[in-house]
């Protein structure tokens, strides 16, 4: 086994100065757009202003909700069996029901602390945009709409996602220890990876790995492996052994205290040819173009641009690659996305993904990843940056 240091996790959760401070940034933009207040009901936002936070959101049988008023704390509508846990949160108005009941899954609460907000034509910030969904049955929306005739439903998607996008510097130490602790697991991949062991295994080996080396859980690995190449990056493991000549790729999204990795490895088992060789580089090389443009005033479109110069000298099909990276946090993929529609200027304090994907040869891929923040002049890596030549596992 490699000798590594032991990785030493930050304190869990936050701070109450943290979540003030969110609510009160989210305050001083509301009034800027004259909101009386936002709702929220699905887990990232309800957990970004809260620290509410859950498994039990896996479950789609309640409904949760969180109302974030002008002004003052936020109000909590949940289910009663999560009273519990939120009053361990720093909110104190926490009205519930008893859960499921499908014929008031809580809209009648929601109506009593709404309606004397709902004055004519006052507008009350709801998601609305990419991204993002309506988490309740649709029925219920529409008998709450229709309870506050006064209230004009508007998008209030770009305030959110804009507050979640620049992460706080305790988001960034937990961001960095997840990070650190998915390289790791990348760095000793190669002691387990051998000929003949099914893909399968290969995965839920590097599961084990990473929960021993400090993840609460790895959720997201998919990948591929076959000869030169793979051709899907997206799907679960088979039962297909490695053969030598096959180059394998795992993709993961490790996670700690609600907050994700997501970057990727790729190998060679035992011998690499040309083409995959090739392909390595431009990605190596295409990934550094995307980490140098990640800089304060640049744009998502910026960095997009940046590595499809770079792949254009193996993949100039012109075909549609999608987008070549995202943002990161809470959530495997957040916003914005590294891609020619997205005009999202950077920030210091952004974490981002870089990952420039390429075809090449009969229909085979290779996808390269790395986590970064966006720092006041340049970014720094979060995860240990990959070998610049194609590592040959034996």
């Amino acid at each position: 086994m490699r000798n590594s240091l032991p990785l030493v996790a930050p304190v869990r959760g936050f701070s109450e100065e943290e979540f003030q401070l969110r609510t009160h940034r989210a305050q001083v933009q509301m009034a800027e757009q004259n909101l009386v207040g936002l709702l929220l009901m699905t887990e990232p936002e309800v957990r970004y202003f809260t620290g509410f936070q859950t498994l039990f959101w896996q479950s789609p049988t309640r409904p949760w909700f969180v109302f974030v008023p002008a002004l003052g704390k936020p109000v909590a509508v949940i289910p009663a069996i999560g009273a519990q846990l939120m009053h361990q949160t720093w909110i104190d108005d926490i009205r519930t029901w008893s859960a499921p009941t499908p014929s008031n899954d809580g809209i009648s609460l929601l109506v009593d602390l709404l309606l004397p907000l709902s004055t004519s034509r006052a507008r009350l910030g709801i998601l609305k945009g990419h991204e993002t969904s309506l988490r309740m049955p649709l029925g219920d929306w529409e008998k709450l709409v229709e309870s506050l005739p006064g209230l004009q439903m508007v998008d209030a998607t770009n305030l959110v996602q804009g507050l979640r996008m620049i992460k706080s510097p305790a988001e960034i130490e937990k961001l960095s220890y997840i990070c650190s602790v998915g390289s790791e697991a990348f760095a000793q991949a190669p002691e387990f990876i051998a000929v003949g062991m099914p893909l399968e295994e290969v995965f839920r080996e590097f599961r084990r790995t990473a929960i021993a080396l400090g993840a609460d859980d790895a959720p997201y690995v998919v990948g591929g492996a076959d000869q030169g190449g793979y051709s899907d990056v997206i799907s679960p493991p088979s039962r297909r052994p490695l053969k030598v000549g096959d180059v394998l790729m795992m993709d993961t999204g490790c996670t700690w205290d609600g907050y994700y990795c997501d970057f990727d490895r790729n190998w060679a088992i035992q011998r690499a040819d040309d083409q995959a060789k090739r392909a390595y580089d431009v990605l190596w090389r295409a990934t550094q173009a995307g980490i140098d443009a990640a800089r304060p005033g640049n744009t998502s479109r910026d960095l997009y641009l940046a590595m499809s110069t770079v792949l254009s000298e193996m993949d100039g099909s012109g075909g549609d690659i999608g987008r070549l990276g995202h943002g990161l946090g809470m959530q495997l993929t957040e916003q914005p996305s590294h891609a020619a529609f997205d005009e999202t200027v950077l920030k210091e304090n952004m974490v981002l993904t870089i990952e420039p994907s390429l075809s090449y040869g009969n229909g085979l891929m290779m996808v390269h990843e790395e986590n970064i923040v966006v720092g006041p002049i340049t970014s720094r890596l979060l995860s240990t940056r990959a070998a610049t030549e194609l590592p040959i596992i034996g």
